[in-house]
């Protein structure tokens, strides 16, 4: 049930602001439908396993054993890799949301200390990092904190798709199965890599959100 309440498209940390570039996919003729609305989900899934996801294990690992700077390590790692000022303004006011209403939920006294730390710029605040403290502090196995996060990813380009692709909910449900039944083979694979293996090469996405920021028209925040 954790695992639902943190995954939840209505939990309050503002991933239905963003489109991840699906917003400029659209306008530029990339995403047209349920076929490629798929390619791209699918796509942007493995991209945040191998990136993000590793960051989730790792602020996991660093919390459960008390290393609170393995968890900075993470941070950093993770916005290191974020190339476009999108992707880096998603994770980071996302990363602050979960850390505030994850200190209410799964404990306060880690969640401050990594609030005090953003605060002051020693770390950036992202949120893959946040929901590996989160799960850590509730108890819960590394597994479900990556999985929520595979989760997320799709979630919050399913949801924009919703407002913005010429699909329906039945397309949208197969295609979040899709990633679902592709979770536990995505967390096999990259388990037992650490922050010099993340890769976040997906140069259409980046060049798609760097379109999104200058954008005179759109419905999505960058």
């Amino acid at each position: 049930m954790r695992m639902m309440q943190f995954s939840d498209s209505m939990f309050p940390v503002g991933s239905f602001s963003f489109s991840n570039g699906l917003e400029s996919a659209v306008a530029q003729g990339i995403v047209t439908g349920g076929p490629s609305l798929r390619e791209f989900v699918l796509s942007a899934a493995h991209q945040g396993a191998t990136c993000d996801g590793i960051a989730v294990l790792a602020a996991h690992r660093g919390a459960t054993a008390g290393d609170f700077s393995a968890i900075l390590a993470a941070d950093h790692a993770v916005i290191e890799r974020k190339l476009n000022e999108e992707a880096r303004t998603m994770s980071t006011r996302m990363g602050k949301k979960l850390a505030e209403l994850g200190g209410r939920l799964a404990g306060e006294t880690l969640f401050n200390k990594w609030l005090a730390a953003i605060a002051s710029g020693e770390t950036p605040g992202t949120y893959p990092v946040g929901l590996g403290i989160a799960f850590a502090e509730m108890g819960s196995p590394e597994e479900d904190a990556f999985t929520v996060n595979q989760y997320g990813v799709a979630m919050t380009l399913l949801g924009a798709a919703l407002r913005i692709v010429r699909v329906d909910h039945l397309t949208t449900q197969e295609i979040l199965f899709e990633v679902n039944q592709s979770a536990g083979r995505e967390y096999a694979a990259v388990r037992d890599y650490g922050l010099d293996d993340m890769s976040n090469f997906a140069p259409m996405i980046d060049i798609l959100a760097a379109v999104h920021v200058k954008a005179h028209v759109r419905m999505f925040m960058n």
